[in-house]
């Protein structure tokens, strides 16, 4: 009699096994982008609006006005190219430009170079951020109170700084009344409440480099003046040339220093090109001409800008 045994472990025949699938994605139709670009749109408006009112409105309506004669009383009259002719017969428009350009390289020069050199000094030493908060602190003060303490201070009577200068030589300098004085006086003023938020910059940029190039420089044998022109400054340039960009561009626009210290005297020794343009427009009342300044000021500043950037390879670092 033959038995037959059924093996326990017989395997059992399974189908395929399901898995469950996950929810099908509610796909953005056309409808809903539309409404997320309605949103888009709301969101930005307040700042197109600004955009539009303070800046893009008040610049199409000065290039409309350097072609026409405006006064305050009258509606502008179309003129063409004759504020032009006459922008390039001033004499006086192209000394205030001379005295804005003298004006422009004393503080780039005197101010990136001390800023610089602060700035190397503070990276070395490794103050604290109180240090270069303390720093700071002139930028933020309104040109007109800087020009308003320093214009006491520099007082040829009763000037502190005048007092010391008189007890050392025993005559005071007419720092704000002598024709060789004036400007260079400006430019110090300037370079005193710009250089500590340009050394906080280069400072910034001179934490961004590594401490392990130095030390290379150092293996190599390289003295603190090699490292300094050989990795310091070709790694700063993004930096440098940043700062030269907005030095040249706060100085040209120059105003409030100017108005306060000495009103673009002695005998136009002082006059820049702000002063000039606010002189006609409303000192003159010659809103068509002043105009025609300001554009030719937007223009300059604009070539300035893109040649530096151009000539001094903005962007780019290195170690050449």
């Amino acid at each position: 009699m033959v038995t037959t045994v059924q093996d326990s472990s017989a395997q059992v025949v399974r189908g395929p096994a399901t898995t469950a699938s996950p929810p099908p994605r509610r796909r953005r139709g056309p409808a809903s982008r539309r409404n997320d670009t309605w949103v888009a749109w709301l969101l930005v408006a307040p700042a197109l609006v600004g955009f539009g009112v303070f800046f893009a409105y008040p610049m199409l309506r000065g290039v409309y006005l350097s072609f026409t004669e405006f006064h305050i009383l009258s509606p502008p009259v179309w003129t063409g190219l004759d504020n032009v002719t006459e922008l390039v017969n001033d004499t006086r428009f192209w000394h205030s430009l001379g005295v804005t350009v003298y004006f422009v390289v004393l503080s780039v020069v005197l101010g990136i170079g001390v800023s610089l050199l602060t700035a190397v000094v503070l990276h070395r030493l490794g103050v604290n951020t109180t240090v270069r908060g303390l720093m700071i602190l002139p930028f933020l003060i309104s040109g007109v109170v800087t020009a308003l303490v320093w214009t006491w201070m520099l007082d040829p009577q009763l000037g502190i700084v005048n007092q010391l200068i008189t007890w050392i030589t025993g005559e005071p300098i007419m720092f704000f009344s002598s024709d060789d004085w004036a400007v260079p006086t400006l430019a110090a003023l300037n370079v005193w409440k710009t250089m500590g938020y340009n050394a906080v910059l280069i400072f910034a940029g001179l934490q961004t480099i590594p401490a392990s190039i130095y030390e290379a420089g150092r293996i190599d044998g390289a003295s603190e003046w090699q490292m300094f022109r050989s990795l310091t400054l070709p790694l700063l340039r993004p930096i440098l040339v940043m700062v030269v960009i907005l030095n040249v561009i706060s100085s040209t626009q120059v105003f409030d220093i100017v108005q306060v210290s000495t009103k673009g005297g002695p005998a136009d020794a002082s006059l820049v090109l702000q002063m000039y343009i606010y002189d006609k427009a409303f000192g003159q009342f010659d809103f068509g001409y002043a105009a025609t300044m300001s554009l030719a000021l937007f223009l300059l500043l604009v070539t300035v800008t893109f040649t530096q950037m151009r000539m001094a390879r903005a962007g780019e670092s290195d170690t050449a």
